[in-house]
Order: structure tokens, then sequence, then C-alpha cells
């Protein structure tokens, strides 16, 4: 059984005020404890004003990694990169930001193991895996297709994977790069935010069917092991 905690919000600011803080005190957590910090965060619009709180925190920044939890194989030049727009937020206050993606891998089998290969020399396992969920129920980039399987069941060693969705979303039709379903819940703390009576109605099936979902991110989190907390705004 998924344990879960749900915080609601009837207020924008609210919301991304209380995810901010959230956010900020897992990060302060691990670098009391360990004088380091790696989160994974999404990219997407949700997430946004809640990152222009979370810079303006008082953190040592440059003791935290940042990676992406997904990204579109796209140049860093390209608005659709997810690390550029983490990178555009949080590198002048001295964190570092990973990428994860390279334009030169042949197709996404070769930019996913490029991937991994980035992650393996990394302090592991992050403090925080940051989630979102899209409306089809994919989580990070694992997406219904014929890489589905193998974000899924990819061995613990194992932390990224090339995916090409099916199908493809409109809005971004391009091959990424994710987090498996083991690098995901090998986190110290899962953290989802998500908007929307839909997203919520969605998510709470998925976590009610567990391993019978459907859904991604349904099989993915029937495997946590720690409570997920879930942050929700209408």
């Amino acid at each position: 059984m998924i344990e879960a905690e749900w915080w609601d919000y009837d207020d924008a600011d609210e919301f991304a005020e209380a995810v901010a803080g959230d956010v900020g005190f897992i990060i302060e957590s691990a670098l009391d404890a360990r004088g380091q910090a790696l989160i994974a965060l999404p990219g997407g619009k949700t997430p946004l004003p809640i990152y222009e709180k979370l810079a303006k925190a008082k953190i040592n920044w440059k003791n935290v990694t940042i990676i992406p939890t997904d990204d579109r194989l796209v140049p860093l030049t390209d608005a659709l990169s997810n690390t550029a727009m983490l990178a555009k937020i949080f590198l002048p206050k001295g964190a570092r930001v990973l990428p994860v993606t390279t334009d030169k891998a042949a197709d996404h089998h070769m930019a996913g193991k490029a991937a991994d290969a980035r992650l393996q020399d990394l302090h592991w396992p992050p403090d925080l895996v940051w989630l979102g969920m899209g409306a089809d129920g994919h989580t990070a980039s694992i997406f219904d297709g014929p890489d589905l399987q193998e974000a899924l069941d990819a061995p613990k060693a194992r932390r990224m994977v090339g995916v090409m969705p099916d199908p493809m979303p409109k809005d971004a039709a391009v091959a990424r790069v994710t987090l498996t379903k083991a690098a995901i819940l090998s986190a110290r703390a899962i953290t989802i935010v998500l908007t929307g009576d839909e997203k919520r109605a969605l998510l709470e099936k998925a976590i009610e069917d567990g391993h019978s979902s459907k859904l991604p991110i349904g099989r993915v989190l029937a495997d946590a092991e720690q409570a997920i907390d879930i942050h929700w705004a209408a």
C-alpha cells in the first residue's frame, strides 16, 4: 500500500511558498547531515513559480547538485530543454546543474546510456526526487510506449534510460531520457506536485490501483517504501 500524505492549497502563492519551503528543508537537512545535497527536479510550467521562490532561500547552493528528472533530446539552447530552464534559475545562485543529454547521441537508447554514465559519478541516492504528472498519467518521462518496461524494470544500478513516447506528446514531440523507476524509488524523499481536479482524481486512482494501475505513475509508486508528500492546488 502506497503511503501518501496530501497537502492541499487554495491559493497559488501559498502553494508555491509551501512547496519551496518543504524542498528547502530537505536540502538544508541533507547539507547538515552530509555536507552536500543532490536533488532531481522536473521541467514544465507548474514548478516555475516554486523554483523562483526556492532560489531566494538562503541555502549554501554551492554544495547543491541539481539534475533533471528527465530531459528532451534537444540542444541546451532549445526552449524544450529542462536542464536549461533549471540552469537559468539555479546556476546564478551557485548550484551545480548537471546536464544529462547530448545532441551527439545516435539515438535515444545511446542517449540513455550516456545520461546514465553521467549520473554514475554522483553521490547516490538523491536526497529528493520531485515528480510531476501529465494528464496521461506519465511521470518524469516514463511514458507508455516501447520503452516503458525498460524504464520500469531497469536494475537498481541503472539510473537513466532513453525513451520514445508513443503516442508522442504534441507539445514536445521528441525522444527523452528519464530517471528509471529504481532511481526514483531510491531517493530519500519523494515529492509530487500537481494542480487541477482531473489530475488529482487520476493520481488518487493510480495510488489506489497500485501494481494493477495502467498508468506509469501508478506502477512507479506501487513499490515505494518511503512516505510520499503530495502537494496539490486547484
